[in-house]
Order: C-alpha cells, then structure tokens, then sequence
C-alpha cells in the first residue's frame, strides 16, 4: 500500500531522470504518454519543468485543463511503457490497451496509474515558455509512492527504443538535509 510522501522529498524520485508516464483527462477520457523531458526546478514547492510536444492529445488535455499526474514507473513496465510512447491516445484507450489500472487522484480531475510505484498529482503553476518551447512548469500538489520500493530500478531513455535501468544504489556524504 502506498503511503503519502513529504513534498519536499519529491527531487529524490525525479533527479535521476526517470522515463514517467504523464496522464492527462479531458472530456471525460484519460490519455497517457511516455514523458522523458522533465526536470525538477524547485523544492517547496516541488516544481517540476517538462515538455509535452503540442503535436499530441496530451499537449491539448494539459493545456486546457492545466491538471496531470506524473507516474513514475519500473523496469517491469517497460513494455507498457513504450507501448504507450509509440500509441495516439486518440485512437487507442491505452490503460485499456496496456493493462494498466486508472486510480482517482485527491487534489486534480485527471488518474494515476496504480502499477507505477510513485505519482504526483499537478497542477500547471506557469505557461510562460509553452508557446514557445511547449514547456510546462507544474507544481506538485500531492505525492504518492510505494514504501516497499526502497531502490526502484526506473527506466532512463537514451533514444531510437534503447533504455538504461536504473542501476545500483550508493550512499555518500551529503550535507543536503
């Protein structure tokens, strides 16, 4: 069972760059898609910085309704994953097609993806740089992962279908608190 996680401790799942699903919801019809151009900007609030190709459903979903979900998936979903990148939403229901289960959110209208050991819940904070970049800066308003998952082997694109797993986990002084 997952339990909620601090805000501020929302860097430590997307620092390392992890490939997420983001899910969107307008009209009444969820959509995901595989999301790998994201970057934290801020702690508290956690602010996360992303680009959702205005070429895609997803970029109308998230533009007009200003409401996401980052999830943050495994090795094991890798498959689903890509399925995802490589499927329209608007031809395919791809929870449907790729066996994922849609979960409802507290703080926005649009599902997380249950499977996935972390989601964040977001909000659109800034849309200054989407016209031009199609960059969206979101806030994260509520956190969620899996507490069994002590060292998630996430998937990190490195292009044209090719992924690196997340690899062994190392501890090192830090005067970060």
């Amino acid at each position: 069972m997952k339990t909620e996680l601090p805000l501020a401790e929302v860097y430590a799942i997307l620092e390392p760059g992890p490939v997420l699903l983001l899910s969107t919801a307008q009209a009444g019809r969820a959509n995901l898609m595989a999301l790998s151009w994201h970057c934290m900007l801020d702690f508290e609030p956690p602010l996360v910085g992303c680009v959702v190709s205005a070429a895609n459903c997803s970029f109308a979903a998230l533009d007009a309704t200003g409401e996401c979900v980052l999830n943050v998936p495994e090795a094991g979903l890798a498959r689903a994953l890509v399925g995802c990148g490589n499927t329209h939403g608007d031809a395919v229901d791809k929870f449907a097609a790729f066996g994922l289960s849609a979960v409802p959110s507290t703080r926005v209208a649009v599902p997380r993806v249950e499977e996935c050991y972390a989601n964040l819940e977001c909000r659109v904070a800034d849309r200054q740089l989407v016209g031009r970049y199609d960059f969206f800066v979101l806030e994260v308003l509520r956190a969620w992962h899996d507490p069994a998952v002590i060292a998630p082997r996430t998937l990190h694109h490195r292009g044209y279908g090719r992924f690196m797993l997340a690899g062994e986990e190392i501890l090192l002084g830090s005067a970060m608190r």
